[in-house]
């Protein structure tokens, strides 16, 4: 199954509640952090309710 990279390159300060524990599940932890995710609809909708926080690259 392909995957996704995501990248956390702006703060979650100033963020709802809801989007911190979103990056959290995605195991992003700052700035700069990278993680590689399972490409699922589940993630994608993950990484849909973040997207002003993360870049996001296709494997």
């Amino acid at each position: 199954m392909s995957s996704l990279k995501a990248t956390q390159f702006k703060s979650k300060n100033g963020a709802n509640k809801a989007q911190r524990d979103t990056l959290r599940s995605l195991g992003l932890r700052k700035i700069g952090h990278t993680v590689e995710v399972r490409d699922t609809p589940q993630a994608r909708g993950m990484l849909h309710r973040v997207r002003h926080l993360v870049r996001i690259e296709d494997e």
